[in-house]
């Protein structure tokens, strides 16, 4: 080990400087071997998503064709209980399929008019509450509000709003029900796709294609 002490004051600033070079070079090579296993992981993960992603596409592509054609066969032997019914159950053994179909509901470009004016009047409507924010009809018409994850507004939600149109009793407050009223569109049919097994207890138990619900 070298002595110190027999050091000048440029040679142990050098040889501080060195040691520092040292340490960060470490601290380098550190984070690099850490992104470095971090990318490996993520690209390992986005392969093994992808894939799975492009499979239930394919799952759902092949349900829709298939099963649509099956609902017409329903349709030619009268097992449908009216016409144009779209959702229906079938059974073979220990497995089942239900499909469900429901109106996709949604609203035009006159619904972002009447979130906006609803946002400002309930702000002047609690201008005159002690409470403020915290005014329960305040915060519950603000999250009725709330979008979803693609930007939309839940017509569900929306739906909500126009049982308080009585307890605010208020002019502006019904013209704008009325507005989002006005823009309700209904864009089409969605249908979904449920299956189920039969366990050794006779009992079903849905079987849900999801990574969460493993």
């Amino acid at each position: 080990m070298e002595d110190l002490s027999k050091l000048s004051s440029k040679e142990l600033e050098a040889l501080l400087e060195k040691k520092r070079a040292e340490e960060r070079q470490q601290a380098l090579d550190k984070r690099a071997a850490y992104e470095g296993i971090r990318a490996e992981l993520v690209q390992k993960v986005e392969q093994k998503v992808r894939a799975v992603c492009d499979e239930v596409k394919g799952l759902h592509a092949f349900c829709v064709n298939e099963i649509e054609a099956f609902r017409q066969v329903l349709a030619e032997y009268g097992q449908l209980r009216r016409e144009g019914q779209m959702s229906f159950s079938i059974q073979e053994g220990c497995f089942r399929i239900e499909v469900k179909s429901n109106k996709v509901k949604r609203f035009d470009e006159r619904a972002d008019a009447a979130a906006s004016r609803l946002i400002e009047f309930l702000q002047q409507w609690i201008e005159g509450k002690e409470d403020g924010q915290e005014n329960p009809m305040y915060q519950l018409a603000m999250t009725l509000l709330e979008r979803n994850k693609y930007g939309d507004l839940d017509y569900k939600s929306i739906s909500k709003l126009y049982e308080l149109e009585e307890q605010f009793g208020d002019a502006e407050y019904t013209a704008i029900m009325k507005l989002f009223k006005e823009s309700h569109l209904v864009e089409g049919t969605a249908t979904n796709f449920y299956f189920f097994e039969k366990d050794k207890m006779g009992v079903w138990k849905k079987l849900e294609p999801s990574f969460n619900r493993l």
